[in-house]
């Protein structure tokens, strides 16, 4: 389990206490070094099948890791927190997670992560996700965080669910992508819940 991340209040910038270790992961900002490793997952058609964006040629994936050295805080200039995903140890980053702060009145959040593949089964994606939600929960103070996916995206939908988040809704075919009609998934958690332990509730698979 990560360490505790002080509570603070929506206003001025937040920055996570960095690194945040995990007993597999080390979770920190992005740098310029990360380019071959993101790149090596955001350029594969598997992995961009359900995202908004294509599978990315290097140039894209550099463009992509620009704006996430930019987002290492929440502050007034953007509500976009990227966080990289490394193997302890010094080892590659596998993972890309973003907290999304949605609504400062409402105190509303939104998660997302993209993971290499070849590091898929061991329950990392999972590891990674709890330590953000623990951020947004602990860290910044929000009262809910959502997270989205396309019905089809099994893997996705099965992280949220070990982490305790409950799925509120499934949206019939309310998206035309990739030439043709999708479901949504929404699932969510609220900070009482996340107080009571249910994002602990179901170990990594």
């Amino acid at each position: 389990m990560g360490r505790p991340v002080p509570a603070r209040t929506l206003g001025g910038v937040f920055t996570p206490p960095y690194p945040i270790t995990t007993p597999r992961l080390v979770l920190r900002p992005f740098t310029e070094t990360d380019l071959d490793d993101l790149h090596a997952f955001h350029s594969l058609p598997e992995v961009a099948r359900y995202l908004y964006w294509d599978a990315r040629t290097r140039e894209e994936t550099k463009a992509a890791l620009d704006r996430k050295i930019a987002c290492a805080s929440l502050g007034e200039g953007g509500d976009m927190l990227c966080v990289a995903a490394e193997s302890a140890g010094g080892g590659p980053v596998i993972g890309d997670l973003t907290l999304f702060l949605r609504s400062r009145e409402h105190r509303q959040g939104e998660i997302g992560f993209v993971f290499n593949p070849a590091y898929q089964g061991r329950g990392l994606a999972t590891e990674a996700a709890r330590e953000v939600l623990r951020i947004a929960f602990e860290g910044l103070g929000l009262h809910r965080v959502h997270g989205n996916c396309d019905a089809r995206n099994t893997a996705s939908a099965r992280l949220m669910e070990r982490l305790g988040m409950r799925k509120e809704a499934h949206l019939v075919e309310n998206e035309f992508f990739a030439g043709a009609w999708s479901d949504e998934l929404i699932y969510a958690m609220l900070a009482r819940e996340w107080h009571a332990g249910a994002a602990g509730a179901r170990p990594p698979a």
